[in-house]
């Protein structure tokens, strides 16, 4: 009797062990499920953001290409004027041919047309002129063949275009940090199946299988989710 009584305590005691890891193990479960589930859902939200953030970008983007297309436009169309009226000018004798620098007269139509070219591409003119196109036949047929022609509006839209592919590029990261915390979610509500059966199950051989299950799919969680960032 002494003997089957020994057995019998023996036998509560593994029982209410195995209750007791797989409490433990619950419990850890329960927790990393909430805080897996957390980050999945703000990574999902940083991800909507970067989009969001790179398609203003892209918008931005293409209107200053279009502005700086228009206003590419409008210098070939100045400086042609510009241009015709310098040659007229010469022509009249109201100035002398430009070398290297053009003075503007306002009496005359080429200071007149001169005085409004936008001052970005004034200043390219005017190293143009220094390169004396007039004499010198390996200076630039154009200002626009200048090194220093660039559209302010051009390069923000480049910047722009990049910023773009940047911020995707972080979406894309975010959204995969979801997936990864979402995948440890799974993880962990296989963690509280297996856990919860274990205090279902007679034999103790079973429970002892079921519990080791839990322990290892837990471990494996808790490594995904240690690899991975943290967003608050």
């Amino acid at each position: 009797m002494a003997a089957g009584g020994s057995g019998s305590r023996v036998g509560w005691l593994r029982s209410e062990r195995l209750e007791l890891a797989a409490t433990i193990v619950l419990s850890f479960a329960v927790v990393l499920t909430a805080w897996s589930a957390f980050e999945a859902g703000k990574w999902s939200g940083v991800q909507a953001i970067k989009f969001s953030e790179a398609g203003a970008a892209r918008i931005e983007s293409a209107r200053l290409d279009t502005l700086a297309g228009q206003l590419t436009q409008l210098d070939i169309a100045v400086f042609s004027d510009w241009s015709a009226a310098v040659s007229e000018d010469v022509a009249s004798g109201l100035i002398e041919p430009p070398s290297t620098t053009f003075e503007p007269d306002s009496g005359t139509r080429s200071g007149f047309l001169y005085e409004r070219i936008r001052p970005e591409f004034r200043s390219v003119i005017a190293d143009w002129l220094e390169t004396s196109p007039i004499t010198n036949p390996d200076a630039p047929a154009t200002p626009f063949e200048m090194a220093g022609y660039q559209s302010q509006r051009a390069a923000e839209a480049e910047q722009l275009r990049g910023r773009a592919e940047e911020l995707a590029a972080e979406a894309r990261a975010a959204n995969q940090n979801g997936d990864n915390y979402l995948l440890s979610t799974v993880l962990f509500a296989s963690v509280l199946f297996f856990a919860g059966v274990t205090t279902k199950v007679l034999s103790e051989r079973n429970r002892l299988i079921l519990l080791g299950v839990s322990i290892t799919t837990l471990a494996v969680g808790v490594i995904v989710v240690l690899t991975l960032p943290i967003e608050i």
